[in-house]
């Protein structure tokens, strides 16, 4: 898959969740360490995104995934930044942070260096997550650093589509 068609689809699928939020009044956020930003930035690619995008945070070094984030030191240590502790705890970070409904994150190996046993270069943990529920999967994806990135930004953002049309509206006057 070539980059263009990469840009493509990550278009078609901004357009789709920029409308399925509107139509529901929710919005999202972001928190970003291998993707450095790039959902953020496909995101607002889109005209009117301000509707639908709380914000975003580039988390690189852990340092700012504990300060900025929340996540706890002891899953950095215990699990690393590479895990789907780490996502699941920057994606609950992201909601608290924006106050927004939905929040995506990833963590990751873009490359070409940082392989580590068992964690490979490519090897990307996404989490997906509202306050109902987190959904953190994992991906090994080919490809130079921005392929790698570029498909880690479709995988996240299709996921998030899906739980969007998937899950009731997440704002209830519940008690």
């Amino acid at each position: 898959m070539n980059n263009a068609t990469l840009d493509k689809q990550i278009h078609e699928l901004v357009v789709q969740i920029k409308a399925a939020l509107l139509d529901r009044g929710e919005s999202m956020a972001t928190a970003e360490s291998c993707t450095g930003g790039l959902i953020a930035a496909s995101i607002v690619a889109e005209p009117g995104s301000s509707d639908i995008l709380a914000g975003g945070i580039v988390a690189y070094r852990n340092e700012v995934k504990e300060n900025l984030l929340g996540v706890p030191h002891s899953i950095l240590e215990q699990f690393g930044a590479v895990s789907a502790q780490t996502v699941e705890a920057m994606a609950e970070g992201a909601l608290r942070k924006f106050g927004c409904q939905w929040a995506v994150s990833t963590s990751g190996i873009a490359g070409p260096t940082g392989a580590e046993p068992g964690k490979p270069v490519g090897f990307i943990w996404m989490c997906v997550a509202n306050n109902r529920e987190k959904v953190s999967f994992s991906e090994i994806f080919d490809g130079n650093r921005n392929e790698i990135r570029q498909k880690s930004v479709l995988m996240v953002l299709g996921k998030l589509l899906f739980l969007i049309n998937n899950q009731k509206s997440t704002c209830t006057n519940e008690h």
